[in-house]
Formats: C-alpha cells, sequence, structure tokens
C-alpha cells in the first residue's frame, strides 16, 4: 500500500493521499461539534455530534446536555436531526428494522436510543440497560446474524488495580424499554495470538469500537472484531455469542478507533472529531484493503488515516492532515 504524499488533495481540505486518491468535504457540523460515529441507513449517512458532553453525560462547558444524530443525504444535504440526552459513542443501523441504535456516556451512566427515521409514530425510544456488570458505560454497536453486540466500555479494574476480567463485550436485547446484556466475551478471556500462534488470557482495559470484517477482508472474514484502544490491541471473534465462539489477538504498533474494510471500488468517509468534518476519500480502492483511524492522543502516527497490516499488526500512515479521525464508512 503506498504511503501518503505531500500533496494536499483538491476540494479545499489539505489532506496528503496517495497518487489517484482525492478527498472532499461531505459535511460539517456548523453549529454542532464533536462528531464520532458514522453509518449509512436505507440510502441516507447519519453521523452523531457529541457537542461536547462529558463521558458520563456531564454538560459541557457551554451547558449542553445532549448529543445531535444528524440525517444527511448522499449529496451532503442534512435532512433530520434528533437530540439524544448523553454522548453517543456508539451508534450503527439496524438494517433489518430500519432504524439507527446509539449508546450514550461511555464511562458511566450509560444508556441506549433507537431511532426509527420517518416513523408516524414517536421516533425516538429511550432504553435503560440491565445486566451491566463491568462498572463502566457502553460503547460501539455491531449487528451479526441479527443480533446487536456493544462493547463494554471503561471497564473496573480487579482488587489488584492492574488485571481485568470483566464483561468485554455484550449481547443486548431490547423489550419495552429495557435493554438486556449478556456478556460473550470477558477482559480477561483466551484468545490465539496471531504473532505466535499460542493461547494467550487477554487484559482488555479499554474495549471500544466494533465492526464486522466482511467477506473481502484478506483474514478474519466474518468475524466480529472489538478494538480494545488503550491496549493497542484488536480482538476478531469467530462465530460471537455462540458455543463456536473464537477469539484471536492481533497487536498493533499504536492506538487506533474504528476500522474500515474496502469490497472493491467505492468510496470512504472518515470522521474528524477534531475539524467537526466528515470528509469523504476517493480512488482506486480494491477489495481488501484495511483502514483505521488513528486519532491525535494515539502514540504512533497521530491524526492520521492508517493502513493496517493484520499479518503484522503494524498500522502506517495512508492519509495525513487530519484533526483526530474517528467514525469510518465503505461504501462499495
Amino acid at each position: 500500500m503506498p504511503s501518503a504524499g505531500a500533496t494536499p488533495t483538491t476540494g479545499g481540505d489539505t489532506i496528503a493521499l496517495p497518487p489517484g486518491y482525492t478527498a472532499q468535504t461531505f459535511a460539517t457540523g456548523g453549529a454542532l461539534t464533536g462528531p464520532d460515529d458514522i453509518s449509512r441507513l436505507d440510502g441516507n449517512i447519519y453521523v452523531a455530534y457529541q457537542n461536547g458532553v462529558g463521558a458520563m453525560g456531564e454538560p459541557s462547558p457551554s451547558g449542553a446536555t445532549a448529543s445531535t444524530l444528524v440525517e444527511y443525504s448522499p449529496a451532503g444535504t442534512s435532512l433530520a436531526r434528533w437530540n439524544l440526552t448523553g454522548k453517543i459513542d456508539g451508534m450503527s443501523a439496524d438494517t433489518a428494522n430500519h432504524r439507527i441504535v446509539a449508546t450514550v456516556n461511555e464511562d458511566g451512566n450509560s444508556s441506549l436510543y433507537t431511532v426509527t427515521p420517518g416513523a408516524t409514530g414517536p421516533q425516538v425510544q429511550h432504553y435503560a440497560y440491565t445486566g451491566l456488570t463491568h462498572g463502566g458505560g457502553t460503547d460501539a454497536i455491531s449487528f451479526v446474524n441479527g443480533a446487536m453486540y456493544v462493547s463494554a466500555s471503561n471497564p473496573a479494574p480487579d482488587a489488584n488495580g492492574t488485571t481485568f476480567s470483566k464483561p468485554a463485550l455484550y449481547r443486548v436485547t431490547l423489550s419495552g424499554t429495557t435493554a438486556t446484556a449478556t456478556p460473550v466475551l470477558r477482559d480477561n478471556s483466551t484468545a490465539i495470538d496471531a504473532g505466535n500462534g499460542k493461547p494467550v488470557t487477554l487484559n482488555l482495559s479499554d474495549p471500544d469500537s466494533n465492526e464486522v470484517i466482511p467477506a473481502q477482508a484478506p483474514q478474519y472474514a466474518g468475524d466480529l472484531l472489538l478494538t480494545s484502544q488503550g491496549d493497542s490491541e484488536q480482538i476478531y471473534l469467530s462465530n460471537p455469542g455462540t458455543p463456536r465462539q473464537t477469539a484471536t489477538l492481533v497487536k498493533l504498533n499504536t492506538q487506533v478507533d474504528d476500522t474500515a474494510v474496502t469490497t472493491g471500488a467505492g468510496t470512504l468517509y472518515v470522521v474528524d472529531g477534531a475539524t467537526d468534518k466528515v470528509i469523504v476519500i476517493s480512488g482506486p480502492f480494491s477489495a481488501g484493503q484495511i483502514f483505521t483511524s488513528v486519532p491525535n492522543d494515539s502514540k504512533v502516527n497521530p491524526g492520521t488515516l492508517g493502513d493496517l497490516d493484520l499479518k503484522t499488526g503494524s498500522v502506517s500512515p495512508f492519509g495525513k492532515g487530519f484533526g483526530s479521525p474517528k467514525g469510518l464508512l465503505f461504501l462499495p
């Protein structure tokens, strides 16, 4: 994979990309700030803006207590928006039910919302959790075979303060106004180290993003990926939530947030949380390229769009010039 060059791309953005790739601004937040997650539902694009709300739902310095979910047309026109109390830190499309699911407050005081655009009745439904036992909040959301999986973020350490054994990932079911969480992976579960093929006991201190790996990926096709951002580790779950579940550990050379795998020709959307922009990248993508966002607080190559080598766990810069890349979305 070529590295990012030094020439800014077109469209007014100073994003440096390899030859043949261009970047354009898809949308800006305007008065909204802190975009994080991005998803697509029924042809439109959804972006969650956190508006400075704290990780446990604390008001922002300006007094904001709600995040804003914005629906955009494919051309980037704002179509609708919904204010959800708390800090949205996980958001995904539940395509089977034509709705968006969002979690709020990743460090604690967490809850869950569904938003059903165009519904004739109430479009927003709020759910209180039951079954959270890890001591923190909830984060990213993925759907596998109709089942919802939610990251268990900010887990409490064990009594020694250095090891973690609480749930790292839940399967969540919705009924009435209750979101019931059932653990499917623990912070100290056993995994196979991809580097040497040997079993290893995990010690996940920062379960964060998750996503489903498409069939076109060079490895782990169909797996559910859980990223432990602060640990610079990714866990690839095969057959999640079943008796045949297995986990593979990939150690990275830096902290990363979202991951996206290309499935062929298409466009890659990058949410920049520091500049309040959504950038769309076009170019000669091919199936199986793996991109990951490297936020500005990462120790290696901060503020870049990374190119991930799954065989080595090495993340090298593909795109430079971002403030702090967050959510990624590839559309074929």
